[in-house]
């Protein structure tokens, strides 16, 4: 079962235990604000100065935990007080309960206990004056500005500042959330990019080499083997020249641009995949284009012809690459169906790749089955951003 009364915080239970020992020196002293024969002392017995006292400090164990139930009991023992000889303690903890009432109180509390006790610091001043027709009537207003209006008001600057801060805080944490988020997409991104550099770079010529070991294992002939192990090691050493490059470009620590590969560069594409047996005939008409889009259908057409090696028939691998209407229209078309030799296995991620390459600029890919050929089908936006 819930206790009806929450643990007092200890600095709540600290305050409540100095204000009660300092109204009980001050009790023991006889030290206090009005005299016996003051006319509104109504009981001037000194031990009834004790309870408005403990009230009040009991009041002070509630005024982080229950602070509107604290600052209307404070409020009626600090109304018994002023009718006893007082007690300085008793006034100074009520300060203190109207300041805690708006630091830890409701946004409604906190908004509306200083324009209440403003008023009431006018009303103590203005009526007192206008009944007695004596400037001492303000000092009325005076005590109860002192009182209720500066720690009400001090209470609010406190919690607007505390308010601002908070919310600094949250700001924070989200710009920080955000970053982080950018961060992991920023590495998957990038992950994602040399897993496609790294996949079409070397993955034509692992094929190649797959392709002619078995060949040369599988056939009895001499110069047969021999022929495959030359084709083997050209592979061998332009597929270590491209993974240096790859290391070189991952392991750079200055801004120099990497040399990426161009257009231009197919005609070397189409010979090695030529050195390697397949029947390659090229049809590049154009132009100049932007360099991701370079970049884009230089890797497709290298992945096709990479594939074209390891799962195509016998027979005409054809490359074509056009521009029309603002777009670069690639497309590479090869026998389908099983080859009757070796065959190198794939996984799909060359597939997953240029899909992924024409998706980043905003065009299209399509490959699969046509009648009795393989068709490989990107349009790549010249201007980047629009879709195809």
């Amino acid at each position: 079962m819930a206790p009806l009364l929450p643990r007092p915080h200890r600095d709540d239970l600290r305050i409540a235990l100095g204000g009660l020992l300092g109204g009980l020196l001050l009790w023991a002293l006889e030290l206090s604000p009005r005299g016996v024969h003051d006319p509104v002392v109504l009981w001037p017995a000194w031990w009834v100065l004790l309870v408005p006292l403990v009230v009040t400090a009991g009041c002070e164990l509630l005024r982080r935990t229950r602070p509107k139930a604290a600052l209307l009991i404070g409020t009626a023992a600090l109304c018994a007080d002023t009718v006893t000889r007082g007690n300085v303690a008793t006034v100074v903890m009520y300060t203190d309960l109207m300041y805690a009432a708006v630091l830890y109180g409701t946004p409604a509390s906190a908004r509306r206990l200083p324009w209440v006790t403003g008023l009431l610091t006018v009303i103590g001043g203005v009526l007192p004056l206008a009944l007695w027709r004596d400037p001492r009537g303000l000092l009325i207003g005076v005590a109860v500005g002192v009182v209720a209006l500066a720690p009400a008001a001090t209470g609010w600057v406190v919690r607007d500042h505390r308010d601002a801060a908070e919310a600094a805080r949250l700001r924070a944490e989200q710009t920080a959330l955000l970053a982080e988020m950018d961060r992991s997409q920023a590495v998957a991104d990038e992950r994602a990019r040399v897993a496609r550099e790294l996949h079409d770079m070397v993955a034509n010529h692992l094929s190649a080499i797959a392709i002619h070991s078995t060949a040369a294992l599988s056939l009895g002939d001499p110069g047969t083997s021999r022929d495959a192990l030359g084709v083997i090691r050209e592979n061998s050493v332009a597929g270590l020249a491209e993974m240096r490059r790859l290391i070189g470009i991952l392991r750079a620590d200055d801004d120099t641009p990497a040399v990426t590969p161009t257009l231009d560069g197919l005609g070397a594409v189409v010979q090695n995949a030529r050195t390697n047996g397949l029947d390659v005939r090229l049809d590049a008409r154009c132009g100049e284009v932007p360099a991701p889009v370079e970049l884009a259908a230089y890797r497709i057409v290298q992945e096709s012809l990479t594939n074209a090696l390891k799962h195509a028939r016998p027979g005409r691998v054809t490359v074509s690459l056009t521009r029309h209407d603002g777009v670069l229209a690639v497309r590479v078309t090869s026998p389908y169906g099983r080859p009757d030799g070796p065959r190198a296995p794939g996984s799909g991620s060359g597939l997953v790749g240029m899909r992924e390459r024409a998706a980043l600029l905003g065009g299209t890919f399509d490959a699969g089955p046509d009648g009795t050929l393989w068709s490989v089908h990107a349009l790549l936006p010249l201007t980047l951003g629009e879709s195809a």
